[in-house]
C-alpha cells in the first residue's frame, strides 16, 4: 500500500458513473459505451464540484446495492437453464451503479474525508457488508453456479472463461455458500459485526493519528531540519490555531522522516514514542479492546468456514496457499536480515562512540546516525539530493518517461476535470498507437484528513464487455511544501511514485472482458507484483538521468553523488527487511490465533510474545508497524496477507533479471511483459502465468541480491 495495494467531496458522483449525473440519484443512468477516443465523448461527468453534496452519497449507495440485488434476483429467477451467458456473465454486468459509487466513496473516505463522509460510512459500512452476503450467500444462485461448475468440461468454455468459471464458485463457497442456512446467518452475522469494526478502527486511528502529533514550541529544538520541513511544520501548527509553534505530524509507520534530521534527542524519542503508542491512550482514541475483538470475531468466522485459523482462511485464496509457505517464506529471511540489521547497528554505534555521545543506540537514534554512516560510506547527503528530485519532474520525465520507453505511453494533462482537492493533477494516457488507454489521477500531498502511507485505487471498473476505460487515483502523503516552495522529494519518495504507478499500468493493461479477470482482483500475494517491479525503473540510467535534474538550474545530478546513491542502495536492508518481516509475521500470529483463544487485550505483550517467538525482536529496530496502527490488517484488506509485499518482492526481482538477461529496458521486452503478464489479468493461475513468462518458477535467489543479503 504501498496498495496499492486497495476515496472524491463527490469528484462528482458524476466522474464516477461516467456520465453526467443529476442530483436525483435514481435516474443516474450508465452509458453504453465509454471511448476515449475524443475529449467530448470522454466519461468523466461535467457537473461542477460546487453542485454536488457529500451527503449524497448515502442515497447513491443505497440505490446502487437495490440496484444489484435487483439484478442479481432476475438472474438467480431465471426460468431458462444456466449457461456462461445468463449467469456467470450477467453477474458480471451486475452492480455497476453501486461499485463506481462505493469505489469512488472509499477512496475520499480514505483521503479527503470529513464528519459528513465519516457519519455516512458508519452507517452504510454494514449494509455493504450485509449487501455482500445477501448475494454470496443466496442459495438460488449458487445453485445457477454450482450446476455450470459441476459441467465445466462439458460447455465448450475457452480457458479463460472457464478460469471465470471456476474462480466465481470458489468465492461464493469462500464466502459460505455451502453452508446451512443456520450458520450462513451465523456468518453473515459475524461479517457485519468485523465490517463495523473495522470501520471503527479507522475513524479511531485516524484521530489518534491527528492526537498524536508533537507540537513544538521552540523552534531551537527543531535544528538539524530543513527550512521548508520548519516551514510545513509551522504551517500545521498554524491549522490548529498555534500560531508561532511547529506541528510535527505523523506519518503511517513506525519510524518518522523527521528522526532521521531532527538533533535534538529528547524531541527524536519523544515523537518516535508518539508513533509508537498512537491508539494505546486511554480515551475515545483507544483501539486496543477494538482490534482484539476483530482478531477474535475472525478467528471465529474461520472456524465456522472449517479452517484452524483466519490465517488459514484467507490464505488459501492467495498464491501461497497455506500461511504456513508464507511464514516460511518470512522465517528464512529472519537470520541474514537479523545479522545484516546488527552489522548496521554496530557502524551506528561506532559514529556515536566517535562523537562521545555517551549513550547506546536506540530506535530513535537510528535514522539521523544511519544518515551519517550513509554519508560517510557514501558520502550521500539527502538534503544535497533532494533538489534534483523536483515532484513534476519526477513523475513527468521520469514516471512517465518510463513507461513511454517501456510501453510506448504519452500523457496529456487535463484541467477541465473536477477533483476532490485542489492539490491533484489529471492525466489521460493513451497507448502506443494513439488510442485512449486511461484517465490518471495523482494526489500526492499529506493532509489531516487523509490515511497515512500509499495506495492505488480504481475509481470504476473497466470492463470489456462495455468498453469502459480505467480511471485511476495514485494517492501518496508526500510533505507539501510552503506556498511558493517547490515539492522536493527524497529518494524514497522517489520510489513511491515509480512503486503506486506500477499498480496503475497494471489496471490500466489488465482491462480484460469481464470485469472481475481485471488486474485488481488478483490475489493479494500477487497484486503488489507489478508495482515493486516498477520501482525498479526509478534508478534505470536513461531513466534516472532524464529526471534527477537541479530545480533550479535544470542541471544533472553529477555522476559521483549518482554513482553514490546506487552503491548505498543497499545500505540500511538490513533495518527495512527486518522491521518489515517483524510486521509481516506480527500479522500471521494475530490471524493465527485459533477460535477459543483468549480476548489479547494486552496488545504489547501479545506483540513481543510473538516477535521473540519468531525471532525479530530487536529493540532498536522495532515493527514497521505496531498493532494498534496496523491499519493494512485491520481495516485495508491486508489481514493476514501482509507478507504479500515479500511475495511479490521475489517475483519482481526475479523478473527483472528476466529484463537484465534479455537487454535491459525496450521496448520489444516492455511488450512482453505486457502481453505475458501484465496484461493477463486475472485470467488464469498467477503461477501458471509467471511460469509461461519466465519460463520457470519464481527463484527467491534475485531478492537476496538485491537486498544485498547475501
Amino acid at each position: 500500500m504501498r496498495r496499492s495495494a486497495r476515496p472524491l467531496p463527490l469528484l462528482a458522483i458524476s466522474l464516477m458513473l461516467a456520465s453526467g449525473l443529476p442530483n436525483s440519484v435514481a435516474a443516474a443512468q450508465l452509458p453504453a459505451e465509454n471511448p476515449f477516443a475524443h475529449p467530448s465523448a470522454l466519461p468523466y461527468g461535467a457537473e461542477p464540484m460546487d453542485r454536488i453534496r457529500d451527503a449524497d452519497f448515502e442515497a447513491a449507495l443505497d440505490a446502487g446495492m437495490a440496484q444489484e440485488l435487483a439484478e442479481v434476483k432476475a438472474i438467480a429467477d431465471n426460468g431458462q437453464a444456466p449457461t456462461l451467458d445468463n449467469t456467470i456473465v450477467a453477474l458480471e454486468r451486475s452492480g455497476q451503479l453501486l461499485g463506481r459509487v462505493n469505489n469512488l466513496f472509499q477512496q475520499l473516505v480514505g483521503a479527503n474525508t470529513n464528519d459528513v463522509l465519516d457519519k455516512i460510512n458508519e452507517v452504510e459500512t454494514p449494509k455493504l457488508q450485509a449487501h455482500a452476503d445477501a448475494i454470496l450467500l443466496d442459495a438460488k444462485l449458487f445453485a445457477r453456479i454450482r450446476t455450470l461448475y459441476e459441467a465445466r468440461d462439458r460447455l465448450g468454455l475457452d480457458d479463460p472463461q472457464k478460469f471465470l468459471l471456476s474462480e466465481t464458485y470458489r468465492r461464493f463457497v469462500h464466502a459460505g455458500a455451502l453452508l446451512s442456512s443456520a450458520r450462513k446467518a451465523e456468518l453473515a452475522a459475524l461479517n457485519g459485526k468485523i465490517a463495523k469494526l473495522s470501520n471503527d478502527y479507522r475513524t479511531k486511528l485516524l484521530a489518534a493519528n491527528r492526537a498524536g502529533a508533537v507540537l513544538v514550541a521552540d523552534k531551537a529544538e527543531l535544528d538539524g531540519l530543513s527550512e521548508a520541513d520548519i516551514a510545513a511544520a509551522a504551517e500545521a501548527a498554524a491549522k490548529r490555531k498555534q500560531d508561532g509553534k511547529y506541528l510535527l505530524v505523523l506519518r503511517n509507520t513506525t519510524q518518522q522522516p523527521l528522526l532521521a534530521s531532527l538533533k535534538d534527542r529528547a524531541l527524536r524519542q519523544k515523537l518516535l514514542q508518539a508513533s509508537e503508542t498512537r491508539g494505546e491512550h486511554p480515551g475515545a482514541n483507544d483501539v486496543r479492546v477494538l482490534i482484539a475483538t476483530i482478531a477474535q470475531l475472525r478467528a471465529q468466522k474461520a472456524k465456522l468456514m472449517g479452517y484452524p485459523s483466519y490465517a488459514a482462511f484467507t490464505v488459501a485464496l492467495q498464491m501461497a496457499r497455506t500461511p504456513e509457505a508464507a511464514q516460511s517464506l518470512l522465517r528464512d529471511l529472519v537470520p541474514a536480515a537479523v545479522r545484516k540489521a546488527k552489522q548496521e547497528a554496530a557502524e551506528i554505534q561506532a559514529v556515536i562512540d566517535q562523537q562521545d555521545g555517551g549513550f547506546a543506540l536506540i530506535a530513535a537514534d537510528w535514522e539521523l546516525y544511519a544518515e551519517q554512516v550513509r554519508k560517510a560510506k557514501y558520502d550521500v547527503d539527502s538534503e544535497l539530493v533532494r533538489p534534483y528530485f523536483e515532484l513534476d519532474r519526477v513523475l513527468q520525465d521520469g514516471v512517465f518517461f518510463a513507461a513511454h520507453q517501456m510501453y510506448g505511453l504519452t500523457f496529456t494533462e487535463r484541467h477541465d476535470i473536477p477533483t476532490y482537492h485542489p492539490d491533484m493533477r489529471v492525466f489521460e494516457v493513451f497507448d502506443a498507437d494513439g488510442s485512449a488507454l486511461a484517465l490518471f489521477m495523482l494526489d500526492p500531498f499529506a493532509r489531516p484528513n487523509k490515511n497515512g502511507g500509499a495506495w492505488c485505487t480504481p475509481i470504476n471498473a473497466p470492463s470489456g464487455l462495455d468498453r469502459r476505460k480505467p480511471i485511476i487515483v495514485n494517492t501518496e502523503n508526500f510533505t507539501k511544501p510552503a506556498p511558493g516552495q517547490p515539492a522536493l522529494l527524497g529518494f524514497d519518495d522517489v520510489t513511491t511514485l515509480f512503486h503506486e504507478f506500477g499498480h496503475a499500468l497494471h489496471a490500466m493493461f489488465s482491462t480484460r472482458l469481464y470485469p472481475s479477470q481485471n488486474g485488481f482482483n488478483m490475489p493479494t500475494d500477487v497484486i503488489e507484483f507489478p508495482s515493486q517491479f516498477n520501482e525498479h525503473w526509478a534508478l534505470e540510467p536513461t531513466v534516472f538521468e532524464h529526471f534527477a535534474r537541479h530545480y533550479q538550474t535544470g542541471a544533472p545530478m553529477q555522476q559521483d553523488l549518482v554513482d553514490k546513491i546506487k552503491n548505498a542502495r543497499t545500505y540500511g536492508k538490513g533495518y527495512a527487511t527486518l522491521e518489515y518481516l517483524a510486521a509481516a509475521l506480527l500479522d500471521l500470529e494475530w490471524h493465527s490465533l485459533p477460535a477459543g483463544a483468549a480476548k489479547q487485550t494486552d496488545i504489547d505483550a501479545f506483540e513481543a510474545t510473538a516477535l521473540k517467538k519468531n525471532g525479530v525482536d530487536f529493540a532498536a529496530v522495532p515493527p514497521r508497524y505496531r498493532s494498534a496502527y496496523f491499519l493494512h490488517i485491520w481495516a485495508n484488506g491486508y489481514e493476514a496477507n501482509y507478507y504479500a509485499y515479500m511475495w511479490g518482492e521475489i517475483l519482481d526481482d526475479d523478473a527483472y533479471e528476466w529484463f537484465v538477461e534479455q537487454g535491459g529496458m525496450t521496448r520489444a521486452n516492455g511488450q512482453i511483459f505486457r502481453d505475458k503478464l501484465l496484461g493477463l489479468g486475472f485470467t488464469a493461475d498467477p503461477m501458471e502465468i509467471y511460469r509461461a513468462f519466465r519460463g520457470r518458477d519464481p527463484s527467491a535467489a534475485a531478492i537476496a541480491r538485491e537486498r544485498g543479503l547475501e
